[in-house]
């Protein structure tokens, strides 16, 4: 039982300043003790309320038992309820001054009624042992741009179904750690980002449209098995990500939307509170409570559920007034531009407070636009992310790789791009889910060419993203090549794992993780010239790419030389920047990963000559649809950085 709560004048004072960081712990519904007795203190913002009552499974849902009181200033309704215990349903039954009665869900719940239903529960966030410190000592003082970030995205309720032939099939939070623990440590991702945990009504919304920020859903158990499955991860050196969406939210009756009558959660205004798109309210940031709402709901999860960072959906919806609208459909901002400023100020407000407080936390921005500053500090006028999405490279990628062999030298540069503008944000390589739904084909599917060249392609396109600079990201099911679209209705197609191609996939990414966790070259420079060279770009007639990845101490380099056409090249020749010796660490046509076995040696030793602009060479037959990496074996000199030497053509 928890120490006595009430709303004191200064919470209300901070609440309505947009800054009180921990109203999570104040409204809502919380245990408490009250002259001696056990119960539950009650508490939500509802300005223009003429009454509230709490009406739950304590009291047979009768309107008039328990009434709540106006605070002082008269924006909150407060009380005490002795005798409820947790996991007692309830709503706030909210009176207008028309007298029309609403049965509203908790927006500060921590737990909710399993779907269809949509009450909220009465719950204690108290008590669960923690055993996750040893984490924390890891990842303390370090800087995320050094550092591996690998991030395996994923879908509980799809990723696996439980034998045992239940409706949902769903395992729980605490049965899901012990199997996904153990396939993230197998592969070894460093990171795992969860879709949909923030409570959610529709299952096929995918949790995108959420009507409780503050409550794990409860598809898979009580807010104590959600924790038990971060503890478990992090004990196992995995961080956790949450997708989280503070774009907008959904439109059910019970939940955010004309909470106490009116809009105080969404603009009135339907050209701004509105996505008539995606049939949502969108978040009025313009008010202060509402962006206490979102910037405490970003704290509780890390101060109650030891989540180590969020990827934020739909922020270029946020940026921009027009996004998804037309003409008569938004409102331009006081300059008559498009901009969303109070949005600007929301992000510029969450980043200084979460990562000010927290530095090793990840916001991640899924930025679609060109917006500047995306991942700069706030001071710098940026919006202070961590990360940014790189959707840039995501589409050109994609895009590249569906292509004919034939006509990929046609639209070489797309695969090279990105490089050029790589320097002006810290990115993530992300192929999520948006990328295999709604008739995208999955990831093999997109890849031209007869079923073991699909596999081929796959293999050297998963390569070419491991190699290039930024951080990773895989959906669930890519690293296997599953065959089919996702759907949240049923599991991945674990079954083909029993076929040697996508068992040789789900080892070739495996190898290409441990590579890109053992060697530094990899991540530690990864939004600087510094640690990317290209070694020849243009070769677009053979539609080849080779590039070197150093690391800060010059040690363990990688070189990277792709072949994206079925064609061998005998004898291939790749300028190299240093003399001494190449070893050959990782071959996409290995027979282990479904390909036909090469001949290059494990060591090559560079040549003298002159050879892509480069002093040395190595030569070694280059396979169709080919991906190789050697490490070379000695310590090379630093690389100046780009901000500070080297012309505009040379750093491209």
């Amino acid at each position: 039982m928890g120490k006595k709560v009430f709303i004191s004048e200064a919470d209300e004072y901070l609440f309505g300043q947009g800054t009180h960081y921990e109203i999570y712990e104040k409204l809502g519904a919380h245990p408490t003790e009250e002259n001696g007795k056990k119960g539950y203190f009650f508490a939500v913002w509802a300005p223009n309320a003429a009454k509230v009552h709490v009406v739950g499974s304590f009291n047979n849902w009768a309107e008039d038992a328990h009434p709540l009181e106006r605070t002082s200033v008269g924006n909150i309704w407060t009380g005490f309820i002795p005798g409820v215990g947790v996991g007692e349903l309830y709503k706030f039954l909210i009176t207008t001054p028309e007298g029309k009665k609403l049965y509203k869900a908790d927006p500060y719940a921590n737990y909710s009624e399993l779907r269809p239903g949509n009450a909220s529960r009465t719950t204690d966030l108290s008590g669960f042992k923690w055993s996750d410190s040893g984490w924390y000592e890891k990842i303390k003082g370090k800087d995320p741009n050094r550092q591996p970030i690998a991030i395996y995205e994923c879908h509980i309720g799809s990723w696996m179904k439980h034998p045992d032939g239940t409706e949902d099939g769903f395992y729980t939070y605490r049965q899901f750690a012990d199997r996904i623990v153990e396939y993230l440590k197998e592969m070894p991702y460093t990171h795992i980002e969860l879709i949909g945990i923030a409570e959610h009504p529709f299952d096929g919304s995918w949790g995108y449209q959420v009507t409780g920020y503050y409550a794990p859903t409860s598809r898979y158990g009580e807010p104590s098995d959600f924790m038990y499955l971060v503890n478990k991860l992090h004990k196992n050196n995995i961080g956790v990500i949450l997708d989280w969406v503070p774009a907008h939210f959904a439109t059910d009756e019970f939940g955010l939307s004309c909470f106490d009558g009116k809009c105080i959660y969404e603009d009135p205004d339907p050209r701004k509170g509105e996505h008539p798109d995606w049939g949502t309210k969108i978040f009025n940031l313009g008010k202060p409570e509402v962006k206490n709402f979102l910037i405490a709901n970003a704290l509780f999860w890390i101060r109650k559920f030891h989540i180590d960072g969020i990827r934020v959906d739909a922020v270029a919806s946020m940026l921009y007034l027009d996004y998804g609208k037309k003409d008569g459909q938004w409102v331009p901002n006081k300059y008559g531009e498009k901009e969303n400023l109070d949005a600007i100020e929301f992000f510029k407000h969450l980043n200084s407070v979460v990562r000010g407080t927290y530095p090793e936390f990840l916001t991640i921005a899924e930025e679609s636009t060109a917006w500047p500053k995306v991942t700069a500090p706030p001071e710098e006028d940026g919006l202070g992310f961590a990360f940014k999405w790189n959707m840039g490279w995501m589409h050109d990628f994609c895009e590249y790789m569906k292509l004919d062999p034939y006509f990929r030298q046609g639209a070489h540069n797309m695969m090279t791009f990105a490089m050029s503008y790589n320097s002006s944000e810290n990115y993530i390589l992300p192929l999520s889910h948006d990328e295999v739904v709604h008739l995208k084909c999955s990831m093999l599917e997109k890849m031209p060419g007869y079923k073991v060249d699909k596999y081929a392609n796959l293999r050297a396109g998963y390569t070419f993203m491991f190699g290039h600079s930024g951080k990773k990201l895989l959906f669930m099911g890519q690293d296997f090549a599953q065959e089919r679209e996702w759907s949240e209705k049923r599991e991945l197609d674990w079954f083909l794992l029993a076929n040697d191609l996508n068992r040789g996939m789900k080892d070739y990414v495996s190898q290409l993780l441990k590579i890109y966790r053992k060697y530094p070259a990899m991540y530690e420079v990864d939004n600087d010239w510094g640690g990317f060279e290209w070694i020849n770009a243009d070769d677009k007639e053979r539609s080849t790419y080779s590039f070197y990845r150093r690391a800060i101490d010059g040690k363990d380099n990688l070189l990277f030389v792709i072949n994206m056409t079925p064609v061998e090249r005998k004898d291939f020749k790749v300028g190299v920047p240093f003399s001494g010796k190449y070893v050959h660490i990782l071959d996409s046509n290995g027979v282990e990963f479904g390909g036909n076995g090469s001949n290059i040696p494990s060591e090559i030793t560079a040549k003298k000559g002159l050879c892509d602009y480069k002093d040395y060479s190595i030569t070694f037959d280059l396979p169709a649809y080919g991906a190789e990496v050697f490490r070379f074996k000695g310590t090379a000199k630093k690389r100046k950085s780009a901000k500070t030497a080297g012309t505009v053509k040379e750093k491209i």
